[in-house]
């Protein structure tokens, strides 16, 4: 008896064993389990914040400030060797001969490109940059560099000219790399040649902003003239009439009193502003010119900062809220906004305490208002982009840098003007856009802003590189316009382009 009582003991000893065993098993298997959740969080989290880092941070050999990049390019200039780059730009008006030779060049060139490399498709851009005198480039350079000081220059709505300036400076950052030694650059889109037979395109380094706000009235239209005298004698816009040639008018208001006479070159322009206050009908659309980014007024919100931001504001906008034509609207959502609770509407103010104020709203607010201005578009939209805060478009004109790569719905909200001013419609609907959705734009906002960094050198996948790939797609119909320009049997009816007018109707170009 006292036998069967111990191994009864003992077998309840063993099952207490035993069940402290597996409670024990199952309690590691449940940490382990635990464990495995916190990695695989942590790994997502880590691998969903990854890009930010590497896509956000600036590059510290890159120069990204205009300023700074003009500065370095300037010195750089003065202490060049004397010896020429090879060059064949014309000087003179071309005869017929020239403008024969370099049409046979030409076709001989593309024939050989054509049948003896089957990749001559996919090869990089090949532009040729005119060498213009020094009065249309280094000179407006130094005439910038020398009077950027003087702050207290204004245009009539307030603005400080060389900050607009800087905003417009896309002729800077395209050329400095353009004409950069070939060790130096970075970008693969895109390469110069130094012999107009080579080329797909002609680059044209007018600086028409510096020249329109620095340079007195009279002064300016005379060099305009100029300008336009010794680019349409060049043989290359002969032939074509100007379709292969590239003309930057970033600033609605440059160059134009000589426009109109070079509206077949494609040009590089801030938006397309269809109500007809800055361009005239006919003389830009979408087929042949290219939307490009303004400089951003403000820094970018690097890894650090985008972690670091706490976006407490719904809805953030700093401007003038008086404008003409299309931004009227800009009084009616102050309006209807001013006293809203989220909402922090103020009218801005010039320079850099504007600056600070306008960087600081922007970091702390999770949605951006982007309403047209006197035209459709802002610096304030690539403000936004680089600060982390989803712009919120109310412009109905508006056309934007890149459309054909990059989609803007990953990064931005568009409200029809009708909408916005409906009493509680705008802050209804930013309000109805989930968390998730908001952390999704926020990532695609600082993935995107390296598309709207300009820099020197200019880096891959930067603005630079996306006006080259859009160019790029324009190459085959410029040519078709060209060729078919040139065997069409003069006043025969032919298919109407978008750019027809009645005969006669374009005067001739005023030399004077």
């Amino acid at each position: 008896m006292q036998l069967s009582h111990r191994k009864m003991a003992g077998r309840q000893a063993s099952t207490v064993v035993k069940s402290k065993r597996s409670t024990l098993l199952v309690f590691t298997i449940f940490l382990l389990f635990l464990s495995l959740l916190f990695y695989i969080f942590t790994s997502f989290s880590s691998s969903s914040t990854l890009p930010l880092t590497i896509e956000v941070s600036r590059n510290p050999s890159v120069e990204y400030s205009f300023v700074s990049s003009l500065e370095k390019f300037l010195t750089a200039s003065k202490s060049k060797s004397s010896s020429p780059v090879p060059d064949d730009t014309v000087r003179t008006d071309a005869t017929e001969q020239a403008l024969k030779k370099l049409d046979d060049l030409i076709s001989q060139r593309e024939e050989n490109r054509f049948y003896g490399d089957e990749n001559s498709f996919y090869s990089p851009v090949r532009v040729y940059v005119y060498n213009m005198p020094s009065k249309f480039t280094y000179d407006l350079l130094w005439l910038f560099r020398n009077t950027y000081r003087e702050t207290s220059n204004l245009t009539s709505n307030g603005s400080p000219v060389h900050r607009l300036i800087e905003q417009h400076s896309v002729d800077y950052w395209l050329w400095a790399d353009l004409i950069a030694p070939e060790s130096q650059r970075l970008l693969k889109s895109v390469v110069r040649v130094h012999k107009q037979e080579e080329a797909d395109f002609f680059y044209i380094p007018f600086f028409t902003t510096i020249s329109y706000f620095l340079l007195e009235t009279q002064q300016c239209k005379a060099l305009y003239r100029e300008a336009l005298k010794w680019v349409t004698d060049q043989p290359a816009w002969k032939l074509s009439e100007g379709k292969d040639h590239i003309l930057p008018v970033h600033h609605p208001w440059s160059f134009k009193t000589v426009r109109k006479f070079m509206k077949n070159a494609i040009w590089l322009l801030p938006d397309m502003d269809s109500t007809g206050n800055w361009y005239k009908p006919g003389q830009v659309y979408l087929e042949k010119d290219l939307i490009l980014p303004y400089v951003p007024n403000l820094d970018l919100c690097d890894y650090k900062c985008l972690s670091d931001s706490k976006r407490t504001t719904l809805l953030y906008f700093r401007g003038r809220l008086k404008r003409n034509a299309g931004g009227k609207i800009r009084a009616k959502l102050g309006a209807e906004l001013s006293s809203a609770e989220g909402v922090i509407i103020e009218e801005g103010t010039a320079g850099e305490v504007g600056k600070a104020a306008a960087q600081i709203g922007m970091r702390k607010s999770i949605f951006c208002l982007n309403p047209a201005g006197d035209t459709p578009s802002s610096a304030r939209l690539f403000d936004a982009i680089v600060s982390g805060c989803i712009p919120v478009i109310i412009s109905d004109e508006l056309e934007l840098p890149f459309e054909g790569i990059l989609d803007y719905r990953k990064i931005a909200l568009f409200v029809s003007s009708s909408d916005s001013v409906q009493p509680g419609w705008l802050l209804t609907y930013l309000r109805s856009i989930s968390p998730t959705q908001i952390r999704k734009m926020q990532v695609n906002l600082a993935k995107y802003s390296r598309h709207f960094l300009y820099s020197h050198p200019a880096l891959p996948l930067g603005p630079e590189d996306l006006v080259w790939r859009m160019i790029a797609g324009k190459l085959v119909n410029v040519k078709l316009h060209v060729r078919r320009n040139q065997r069409v049997v003069k006043g025969s009816r032919s298919i109407c382009t978008c750019d027809c007018r009645r005969p006669n109707s374009t005067s001739s170009v005023p030399f004077s």
